[in-house]
């Protein structure tokens, strides 16, 4: 379809931010031109058959790419392929703009995820160059600080103009997501396959980064973000001294916070909260931390990532509303949509309201489970 052809949407209900309409939705060049109740008499229209139409979803957090690129152990994939194939998951998944979170350091130095950086950033940029995709790409980069190596990587990729968001990470031994050794130590051997005193030095030389590296790092790279205006998020604070550690070097996202605590001195300083849709399905965090069925029940969510699977994010929208009554489907709607377009300041999109961008997901419920139906981008179909 032609941007500059109607699109019309009937007999559907739409999700907007703070209501659901049974009507027809109109699109025109791109936006939305109208939202009518009842149903279209237009031979144009398209019957929704009573389906939910829903916002293009909005994604911070997902490393799903990587998957792609090294879809086993020892194997790597082409890199343009991979690009292609992750969009069209994240597309079938609803997600309309994604920002894909590129790691800068590990805490190996010989790890695939370090040697594959050049080959996945180029990847992402030619096939935007070639309009091989069919989501919105930005960037989220993902700063592992107590990483040697951190700040060559920065200076090579801080000024792609497609970074819409920088996380300060800390990976280190006995704080944020591993306060609990013992789930570092169950996490990173099973990872790594190592033995029980590769574990030990392995460990020493974490903290050893963090004590050398840490500050120097986390400082230069949140002094470069606020010079330029780049959103700065947190990365699984654990205490209200890390919440102020985060909004000292200018943060003003709260990306997964690993305890109520931080996550209730997060909102204070008005941090919005962002939280896994895997853990809002799982009902646990993978790695001993806070639910975020608890947080969401405690009003303490505000955005939800799909971090590491795509479809879980329009899944967790529905757990939330059959788990808990006072959160309405608008309301959870707004935390895959509205919500993480304005944390990064793209006000053209996230909701169904005129004059905004047509991102639209048409989804059938079908015995507790969300099937994505179509997907429109700016009122072209691309699903």
């Amino acid at each position: 379809m032609s941007r500059h052809k109607a699109l019309i949407l009937s007999n559907a209900r739409i999700v907007r931010q703070h209501d659901i309409v049974t009507g027809t939705l109109h699109v025109r060049d791109g936006k939305i031109a109208t939202i009518d109740t009842g149903t279209s008499q237009l031979p144009q229209a398209q019957d929704c058959g009573g389906d939910y139409l829903l916002p293009g979803l909005v994604e911070l957090h997902t490393d799903n790419l990587e998957k792609h690129m090294k879809p086993r152990p020892g194997v790597l994939w082409p890199a343009l392929p991979a690009v292609v194939a992750h969009d069209a998951q994240l597309i079938a998944a609803g997600i309309t703009t994604v920002l894909d979170a590129i790691a800068l350091g590990e805490v190996r130095e010989d790890t695939q995820r370090v040697a594959l950086l050049d080959s996945m950033m180029e990847a992402l940029r030619s096939a935007r160059e070639q309009a091989l995709l069919r989501a919105d790409h930005k960037l989220h980069l993902r700063c592992e600080v107590v990483y040697p190596g951190l700040l060559p990587m920065w200076e090579r990729f801080r000024d792609d103009e497609a970074v819409q968001l920088v996380s300060l990470m800390d990976h280190s031994p006995g704080q944020r997501q591993f306060v609990n050794l013992d789930k570092y130590y169950e996490y990173y051997q099973g990872k790594y396959g190592l033995s029980a005193a590769e574990m030990d030095t392995f460990m020493a030389q974490q903290a050893a980064n963090a004590t050398r590296y840490g500050a120097n790092h986390r400082a230069a790279v949140a002094s470069y973000c606020r010079q330029q205006h780049i959103v700065i998020a947190s990365h699984d604070d654990a205490s209200c001294e890390h919440v102020h550690e985060s909004l000292d070097a200018g943060a003003s996202l709260a990306e997964f916070p690993t305890t109520q605590a931080a996550a209730q001195a997060s909102r204070q300083q008005g941090m919005p909260i962002i939280m896994g849709a895997p853990n809002v399905m799982r009902g646990y965090s993978h790695s001993g931390n806070v639910s975020a069925r608890a947080l969401a029940e405690r009003g303490l969510v505000d955005i939800l990532s799909s971090d590491y699977i795509p479809s879980s994010l329009l899944l967790a929208v529905f757990k939330l509303v059959e788990l808990f009554e006072h959160i309405s489907l608008p309301q959870a709607v707004s935390w895959v949509s509205r919500q993480p377009a304005q944390a990064i300041g793209l006000q053209d999109r996230g909701a169904l309201d005129t004059g905004l961008r047509a991102d639209i997901v048409r989804v059938r419920h079908l015995e507790n489970l969300p099937l994505v139906l179509n997907v429109w981008k700016c009122g072209e179909r691309v699903y």
